[in-house]
């Protein structure tokens, strides 16, 4: 079994893969402060959870965009499995062209996702991820890797809005009834989930303008769910890209090891 790991800023991301299929998923919490020892131990008593011994893990892959998490974690993974686990990096062997004005400055996450999607769909994609930051990401014919944006993520825009304005109380995140709220919380729902998704829409529109040509949209990450079923534009929900893509680039590294 390979096991992929995404540290991301606020969820790390746990996979077991078999025969290209996930067996299993868990996830924790980013924690800056956590030591190598204590994420180590919630690991082992998860895997276990899932009756998964250390042993039947023959590999492991990880992508990190936050560097103080990593170490810990790739040594609490390397004491479990006993090996080296693989780490994602932007010159690794794949099937993308990073056509970006600094190609070693691009996110893992943002590869590993384009890895996925130029398997699973035809270029030219719209690739959007809505975890912490929402980011959208272009890839055009001949999986060319052009670049894209970067915009706050749904809780972040919201946590912002509720500690900066001190009438605003706390909400939880559901679609509103309708687009024009009737109080207070129906407001800022409103805003936050139409907004982002009138927002995404016109992101789409741009960039397709920008290209002359219309491209497919996937949509991935925690926040896609609340977001992608009331968009206006036609966008493919992939709850499982970034786990996929680990699969894929691990077995396209591993095959160009034997080359």
């Amino acid at each position: 079994m390979l096991l992929a790991v995404d540290i991301g800023n606020s969820n790390i991301v746990f996979g077991g893969i078999r025969n290209d299929k996930i067996i299993f998923q868990f996830r924790i919490a980013t924690d800056y402060v956590k030591t190598q020892d204590q994420y180590e131990l919630e690991i082992k008593n998860l895997l276990h959870m899932y009756d998964i011994a250390g042993n039947e893990i023959f590999d492991c892959i990880i992508s990190s965009v936050v560097p103080p998490v990593f170490n810990s974690i790739h040594n609490a993974v390397k004491n479990i499995i006993k090996k080296n686990p693989m780490i994602v990096k932007s010159d690794m062997q794949t099937k993308i062209n990073i056509c970006t004005d600094n190609p070693a400055a691009v996110g893992s996450d943002l590869i590993v996702t384009a890895a996925a999607a130029i398997t699973e769909y035809e270029s030219p994609l719209i690739i959007i991820d809505m975890g912490t930051a929402t980011t959208i990401t272009v890839v055009d014919e001949g999986n060319l890797f052009l670049g894209g944006a970067i915009i706050p993520g749904i809780q972040i825009s919201m946590e912002a809005l509720i500690n900066r304005a001190a009438q605003l109380p706390a909400i939880q995140l559901e679609k509103p009834a309708q687009v024009i709220g009737k109080n207070t919380i129906e407001r800022i729902r409103s805003g936050i989930i139409y907004g982002t998704a009138s927002m995404l829409d016109g992101m789409i529109e741009r960039m397709e303008k920008e290209l002359s040509k219309k491209m497919i949209v996937i949509a991935t990450g925690g926040m896609a769910e609340y977001i992608v079923p009331i968009c206006n534009h036609g966008i493919y929900l992939e709850r499982d890209l970034l786990l996929k893509g680990l699969n894929i680039i691990y077995k396209t590294s591993k095959k160009a090891e034997l080359i």
